[in-house]
C-alpha cells in the first residue's frame, strides 16, 4: 500500500518522525531513500529523540552502523559507501530482533531487506519542503501509515 505526505518546513518533518515512532513495534524496519540533504538524518534524529535516545545521533556514513539505546534499541545504518556488498558487517543480525532498524540510502541494497519494512522516499520540492512516499511491506507497517496519515 502506498501513501504520500507533505512536510513544508522541518518541524513537519520532525513531527512526521515522532508521529512514526508513537507506533513504533519492536522488529521495526524503517527505510529511508532520497537525495543528498532530502532529511534523512533529520528523520532519524527526530525518531531517535522521540525514543529516548539522549546521544547525539549523527549519520552512521562512515560506520556503517550506530547503536542507541532508548525505550527499544535504535540501529541507524548508513548503507551509500557499501556499493551494494553488505558482506561482513553482520547486516541479518539487526533484524528480527527487539530493536528498531532506520537505514538511510535503502535502495542501495534493496535485494538483501527484509519483506516486511515500510520504504520511505524522500522527495525535496524546494528548500523548505519535502513529500513523503511511504510504501508499506506487511500489514503492521499499513497499520502505522494508517494511524499517522
Amino acid at each position: 500500500m502506498n501513501y504520500k505526505y507533505v512536510c513544508n518546513n522541518i518541524d513537519d518533518t520532525i513531527t512526521l518522525a515522532q508521529n512514526i515512532e508513537s507506533e513504533k513495534f519492536r522488529g521495526m524496519v524503517i527505510c529511508l531513500d532520497g537525495d543528498l540533504g532530502s532529511g534523512k538524518t533529520l528523520f532519524t534524529k527526530a525518531f531517535a529523540k522521540a525514543l529516548g535516545v539522549t546521544d547525539d545521533v549523527t549519520s552512521p556514513t562512515y560506520t556503517i552502523v550506530k547503536e542507541y539505546l532508548g525505550e527499544l534499541p535504535l540501529y541507524h545504518m548508513d548503507v551509500y559507501r557499501l556499493d551494494g556488498n553488505i558482506d561482513g558487517i553482520g547486516f541479518f543480525d539487526y533484524f528480527n530482533n527487539d530493536g528498531i532498524v532506520i537505514i538511510e540510502w535503502a535502495n542501495t541494497i534493496k535485494k538483501y531487506l527484509p519483506k516486511k519494512r515500510l520504504d520511505i522516499k524522500i522527495k525535496v520540492v524546494n528548500e523548505d519542503k519535502r513529500v513523503f512516499l511511504f510504501e508499506a511491506h506487511g500489514t503492521e507497517y499499513e497499520d502505522v501509515c494508517e494511524m499517522i496519515l
